[in-house]
Order: C-alpha cells, then structure tokens, then sequence
C-alpha cells in the first residue's frame, strides 16, 4: 500500500496511521504523531476516515527508512508515535491500523488508494467493531530441581580409599531418572492446561491466532507453553478475565492475561 520513492526536496508526503469509521477528528488532534511540524488530522474518504499527518517526504524514501530500519532506538521511537495515534483513533471509533510507514504522494493520491481498499476495510470495521485483541501465555514450571541435586558415588571416600557401597552408583542413576521424569510429567501437564485454557477462551472468541511461544528466558519463572491472541467482544472481557484466573487457581499452572489492546493481529483477515 506505501507509495514511498524519489521525492523533491522540501516536499510532504501523506502518512496514514489508520482507516476509521465515525472517528472524532478531536480525539487525535493534539497528538504529536511522527513529526509534530504538522499536525495530525482526519482525511475524510466517503464513508470512512483516514487519520493522516504531512510528513516531510525525504525522510521516507526507501535508502531514508531502510537506514532508520537500522537504528533500533529510532525505529522504535516511531513504532511507539505509530501506535499512539492508533490507540487514540480506536479509543473514538472502530479503526483498522495500517503498518508503520504507509505513505503517499499527497492526499488525494491516499484518498484513491485507499478508496480502492474501500469494501475491506467496511468488512474489517464490522468485524472488530466493539472488540479488542487480548494475549494469552501460559508457562511450564522453570526447570528447577525439587529438593537437592542428587551426588555422584565419588569412587574414594574422604578418609581413604574405601569404594562406594555396591548400587549406589545405580541409586544415582535413579534419583536423577526420576527428577528428569518429574520435569517432563511437569512440562506435560503444562501443555495439556495450555490445550485446555486454549479451548476455554476460543469458545468465547470471534477470532484467535495461535503465535510461536518465546524459548526459555532468562528471568523468567517458567518456559512459556501457549502464546496466543483472541479478537474478544467487549461485554466479554469480564468473563475472559475470570475464565483464565479460574483456570490459573484449579491448575496452578502461571497463565497471563494481557489486553485490551487494538486488534492489530485480526486487520488482515476479511
């Protein structure tokens, strides 16, 4: 959708932070956006509103945003000025996000464009209208011992040279079969509760998006299981809330709840 290339010196190019319906021009007015020498502002497109500011297009031309992409304190300064005015737009109206750095050559070259896109983004709008995204993890027990490591059999006693009484080499074994089969019992009943809290929460869900789950993390009390966001009706979030605490308490397994958040995982999907 970016209409980003060579530009003229001096000139404004058109970023677009989001496509609304209804949206309060008000509501997003005072915000800085990407480059406060312009304002943010409201870009009517018939039936929608586009949420746009005039940025200056030298800083957008593709040798421009790839050494931005590079600078990950700048690229991250934008991602947050990027979603602030989002969050603002959504707070006011249904809004579909648009990615970072969607840009064109004036606004009447992002109005064509995306009145093009006009009957996706009518069938998106309806669709999370009155929803919000929510995150759901749910982690294994950290790799921890229960009680003590066992110790090896050292072959010579510390007052001489006397052997390990017989099997006790066979005991460590043991000790140390059982510990790794309580980590794997441990980890296992992780990904059945994860499967369930899964099930649970889809069934209250209009849409749902199962991500890659993050490896273990330094830091953290446990390996993270499910990683997953559901697109949740908002009269239903109390009960999404009180869904996974309950599970959490029958459990025991950590389960996070996190959100609500713009739909930004269900925009793509018609």
């Amino acid at each position: 959708m970016t209409d980003r290339g060579p530009s003229v010196s001096g000139a404004l190019a058109t970023y677009v932070f989001a496509v609304c319906r209804d949206a309060d021009p008000a509501a997003v007015r005072d915000l800085p956006g990407i480059d406060d020498a312009e304002p943010v502002r409201a870009l009517p497109l018939g039936t929608l509103t586009a949420v746009v500011q005039s940025v200056p297009a030298a800083d957008f031309t593709d040798e421009a945003w790839q050494s931005r992409l590079s600078d990950q304190r700048e690229l991250e300064r934008y991602a947050r000025a990027h979603h602030e005015v989002v969050s603002a737009a959504a707070a006011g109206a249904p809004t579909v996000p648009l990615p970072l750095a969607t840009l064109y050559h004036g606004d009447e070259r992002a109005r064509q464009a995306l009145a093009e896109q006009a009957d996706r983004f009518h069938s998106v709008l309806r669709r999370i209208a009155r929803h919000a995204e929510w995150g759901v993890k749910v982690y294994a027990p950290a790799e921890t011992q229960v009680g003590p490591e066992p110790v090896a059999p050292s072959p010579v006693a510390p007052s001489g040279r006397t052997r390990p009484a017989a099997g006790a080499g066979l005991a460590y074994l043991e000790r140390k079969r059982g510990m790794h089969q309580r980590r794997e019992r441990r980890h296992d009943d992780a990904l059945r509760t994860a499967e369930a809290v899964d099930a649970e929460v889809c069934r209250l869900a209009t849409a749902f998006r199962r991500l890659r789950p993050h490896g273990e993390r330094a830091g953290e009390r446990g390996v993270q299981v499910l990683n997953a966001t559901y697109l949740v009706a908002d009269h239903r979030a109390a009960e999404l809330a009180q869904l996974t605490r309950t599970m959490q308490e029958r459990t025991g397994t950590r389960i996070e709840l996190s959100g609500p958040w713009v739909p930004y995982s269900f925009v793509g999907e018609v």
